[in-house]
């Protein structure tokens, strides 16, 4: 009886057990489909959340591009009223920016509000406007370019209160106003979703919570189950036994990954420093190489004109020649490595890249031999690019001196300018639109793969050591990307190599290449006997700059810091220009310009530099004059006559 008593007592348990089981698995499962529901209520309520975000923000970008093209329209027409006032080409050149610039921001309002009916009808018709009131404004730049100021001050009159000026304002204020009453709406539904997308999100957590105590509910009954079958201390003592031999071979491993992890930092270690070793190796050995050459030139020209002078003048001038030739390669060098440095300014201009490489002509058939045949072939009608200049000209001289040396001297040496229009990806990672390509390209002995892939990185090159520093092709790297392009190589071994500078297309005006000054003879190109007051902290680069602007004929007052150059200005209100260093102690060249502006606005300033580093920018370049050092008599000629009074270029 008892026995039979036990058994029905046994079995009732296990009916309990069955059923807390059976409801505990039907709880989860109802749980886990809610929260499937409320999973997809938070995915479609977050839908609506960046709908909402996304119409708001549409809202937010046309009044903006509303105000954008009011103050470009603002801007224009005042820079107009400048160039109607003083005929200055400055002004003229910001109207015609500032009209572009509206044009396209009125392009991309239409974008914007190309899903509005309504908005996009308004946008049309500001077009339309806008572009018979330009009509109206570009009669007065008309006749301002032709010398009838007055009538074209009358034009501007009688323009400003136009209908179609008026017309385009309002219609401007209407899509703002209509877009305003739009956001008012949109905040208030994005303010809505948000909060909706929040409780869903909240009621998500809550859910997630409770289904994972359900879970662990199950787990535990899972586990007491199994324990009920199995003798509990056997089972116990096992794992025990299973988890110390366990993590005992975990500490073995982890310190065993411990001593390799030392290992493996201590070789990377020696490996970096080993890299950097060679690395300044290989530059200090190239640099080494090229001024030892160049000194030579210099020196023993020197020397040679020095034994000369006396009995032979003419040979003692060619002498002079060549060591002049040697510094100036060595100025070349010194100006690649702070390019590559990053402490020369970029100083980027409208630059027509055809006429600037066919003024190089001369110079790269000098660089590269007679034995080889340089051609430069390029489009008609050649897209402007916004570049430095001058590292545009080194740029494409490097190329050619390393076709050079691909070529040992002797082949075909061609450049090419074209018009591209880009896809996507279709060179580098650079955006579509339109460049312009310069590529160079060589009959030597061309590269593979292997080479090509490493042609960019600083310090590499394929010269034996001391013949290279191998800074050229990353200088160049460097240049294009900060100009916005990018480089492609096209090379086969034993064919010859191209390399290829897309840069982008600059719609706005071109600064056209400067042509050799009468400084180069003697004259100062402007008129005679200029007072120049001289600002250099260096006694020796003092005494020299003093010379040669003696030398062309003008009155030099040196002194050695800025607060001595302030002192000498007030009391010589004679001053006709200040030639000033860029880096000196106590204060800079450009602070002191800074500070001469406020007292002598009309006073033009030339800047000396050599190493501008972190003392500048180029912002604080703009607007004037720049010698770079070293500077010869001429290049010091052409700088004033450029700057002097009366002879100051417009822009």
């Amino acid at each position: 009886m008892v026995d039979g008593y036990g058994g029905a007592a046994l079995a009732a348990s296990a009916n309990e057990e069955v059923w807390r089981r059976g409801f505990a698995s039907a709880a989860a499962l109802v749980l886990t489909l809610l929260f499937g529901v409320l999973v997809y209520l938070v995915i479609q309520s977050n839908d609506e959340r960046d709908e909402a975000a996304r119409s708001e923000r549409q809202s937010f970008e046309t009044i903006m591009a509303v105000r954008n093209i009011e103050e470009s329209m603002a801007r224009a027409e005042v820079a107009l009223g400048r160039f109607v006032i003083n005929g200055d080409s400055t002004p003229a050149t910001i109207y015609r920016n500032e009209r572009r610039a509206a044009a396209r921001q009125i392009e991309s309002l239409q974008r914007i509000v190309r899903g509005y009916p309504a908005q996009a009808e308004r946008a049309e018709r500001l077009e339309t406007l806008y572009d018979a009131y330009g009509s109206e404004l570009a009669a007065i730049t008309r006749l301002t370019s032709a010398g009838q100021n007055f009538d074209a001050l009358a034009r501007y009159n009688s323009v400003a209160n136009s209908q179609n000026g008026v017309a385009v304002i309002a219609t401007l204020d209407e899509i703002a106003a209509y877009e305003r009453t739009l956001l008012s709406g949109r905040s208030a539904a994005r303010i809505e979703t948000n909060e909706r997308a929040r409780i869903l999100a909240n009621l998500l957590t809550v859910a997630g919570i409770i289904l994972a105590i359900v879970a662990l509910i199950l787990a535990y009954a899972t586990i007491r189950a199994f324990r009920q079958r199995f003798d509990a201390d056997q089972r116990a003592e096992e794992l025990e036994d299973a988890v110390a031999e366990r993590t005992a071979e975990l500490e073995a491993l982890n310190a065993q990954l411990r001593a390799e992890v030392a290992e493996r930092t201590a070789a990377e270690q020696k490996l970096n420093q080993a890299q950097k070793l060679e690395a300044v190796g290989q530059l200090t050995g190239g640099i080494a190489h090229d001024f030892n050459n160049m000194l030579a030139v210099v020196i023993g020209g020197l020397d040679l004109a020095k034994r000369k002078m006396a009995e032979q003048p003419e040979r003692a001038n060619e002498h002079i020649e060549n060591a002049l030739e040697g510094a100036n390669r060595a100025a070349a060098l010194t100006r690649r490595l702070l390019t590559f440095a990053r402490a020369e300014p970029f100083l980027p201009e409208g630059t027509d890249a055809a006429a600037r490489i066919d003024t190089m002509a001369d110079l790269l058939r000098r660089s590269i031999g007679e034995q080889i045949t340089v051609a430069i072939e390029a489009d008609s009608d050649i897209w402007p690019l916004w570049v430095d200049p001058h590292q545009l000209e080194n740029a494409v001289l490097n190329l050619a001196v390393n076709a050079r040396d691909a070529m040992d001297g002797k082949g075909e040496l061609t450049i090419a300018i074209r018009n591209r229009t880009l896809a996507d990806d279709e060179v580098g990672d650079i955006a579509a639109g339109d460049y312009v390509q310069i590529a160079v390209t060589d009959t030597g002995s061309g590269m593979d793969d292997g080479v090509i892939e490493h042609v960019f990185e600083p310090f590499f090159t394929t010269k034996p050591v001391g013949k290279g520093t191998g800074l050229g092709l990353s200088q160049i790297f460097g240049f294009v990307r900060q100009s916005g392009g990018d480089v492609r190589i096209d090379s086969t071994v034993n064919e010859g190599t191209t390399v290829s500078l897309f840069l982008p297309r600059f719609d706005g005006d071109v600064v056209a290449p400067e042509a050799p000054a009468a400084a180069a003879s003697g004259g100062n190109g402007a008129r005679d006997g200029l007072t120049i007051l001289l600002v250099e902290d260096d006694q020796r680069v003092r005494r020299s700059t003093t010379a040669g602007l003696e030398e062309l004929g003008h009155v030099v007052l040196a002194c050695a810091n800025g607060p001595t150059a302030i002192d000498v200005l007030a009391e010589r209100p004679d001053i006709d220009l200040l030639l000033t260093d860029v880096v000196m102690p106590d204060m800079t060249g450009p602070e002191l310009a800074d500070r001469v502006a406020a007292s002598h606005p009309d006073l033009p300033v030339i800047f000396v530099t050599g190493y501008a580093r972190e003392a500048i920018d180029g912002e604080q370049f703009s607007g004037h004059a720049i010698l770079r050092k070293p500077f010869t008599i001429a290049a010091l000629a052409d700088a004033v006559a450029n700057a002097a009074p009366g002879n100051r270029r417009a822009g």
